[in-house]
């Protein structure tokens, strides 16, 4: 007992010494500004800025006006849209990286990296240059004849979601092909040998052995999505303004804290149920699969 006694209290001295810096991260730089955020959403608006100690609800209550909810479901479903358009396009490319050989996908991994080594905004102004009505695209569709006037994409719900798309898709392959080139082939061998096609071989063993590749790039996509509000101020040009550019204006030239406070707490809430709902959904899914 004696020996065992001081072993254990070294091993809980290195457990400590490792994790500390980590709690302590965590505690300064998450939990303390979450909390800040949170006490801020119940203050009220000091009459030149800042914020009053009144406790109060009507930060929330605001929210329920039909200018807010606009811009909220207005984010909401971009944001869904562009998780599904990455996953349409991430998970095929993934699969199609992950049947390469092997010396193959070191390359291709680094093409599909290499666009995101630029810059963020300098990556968008790109977008703005290809979206304008003078642009690139425009005049290579007006070139070919098949339009007489200019596609008015910039500024509008659908340049946003061309940018998000180009942003994001990144996270949604890396996850996806992780997840198929860890498949084993030994399954799919299985699944021919029971007479199953290559289209039932792909929904009853792929997707549901890679959901877990699937249901990190959603997250990975969805919550960055939900929240953006760089690409909505650069491409959609105030006409297409999200939840992030809400929040980004309260603490900016608004001046109202307390309410873009309540708007985040908002935001993350609904970043959290959004999230856990497609946990189990995910995770359901897999089951029946499994099972299936």
């Amino acid at each position: 007992m004696s020996v065992r006694e001081p072993r254990t209290r070294r091993e809980r001295t290195s457990v400590s010494v490792l994790t500390g810096p980590t709690v302590i991260w965590l505690l300064l730089f998450f939990i303390v500004p979450l909390g800040v955020i949170f006490v801020y959403s119940f203050l009220q608006r000091g009459a030149f800025g800042g914020v009053e100690w009144v406790f109060q609800i009507d930060n929330y209550l605001r929210f329920a006006d039909a200018l807010y909810i606009n811009i909220f479901v207005r984010s909401l479903w971009i944001a869904v849209l562009t998780t599904l358009i990455c996953l349409l396009i991430g998970y095929p490319v993934a699969f199609w990286m992950s049947r390469r050989p092997a010396w193959m996908q070191g390359g291709l991994l680094l093409l599909i990296m290499v666009p995101f080594w630029t810059n963020f905004v300098v990556r968008m102004y790109a977008w703005r240059l290809l979206l304008f009505r003078q642009g690139i695209l425009n005049g290579f569709v007006m070139g070919l004849g098949l339009r007489e006037e200019p596609l008015a994409l910039l500024f509008t719900p659908t340049a946003v979601v061309i940018g998000l798309v180009f942003a994001w898709v990144v996270n949604m392959i890396l996850p996806c092909y992780a997840s198929l080139v860890g498949l084993n082939d030994a399954m799919l061998e299985a699944a021919q040998d029971l007479y199953a096609n290559r289209w039932q071989t792909f929904w009853k063993v792929v997707v549901p052995l890679t959901m877990p590749g699937i249901v990190s790039g959603s997250i990975l996509v969805f919550v960055p999505s939900l929240g953006a509000y760089v690409i909505p101020d650069m491409l959609g040009g105030g006409s297409a303004d999200m939840i992030g550019n809400l929040i980004h204006q309260q603490f900016t030239s608004g001046q109202n804290w307390p309410f873009g406070s309540a708007i985040s707490v908002l935001l993350m809430l609904t970043m959290l149920i959004g999230t856990l709902i497609y946990f189990r959904v995910a995770r359901q899914r897999t089951a029946q699969g499994i099972v299936g």
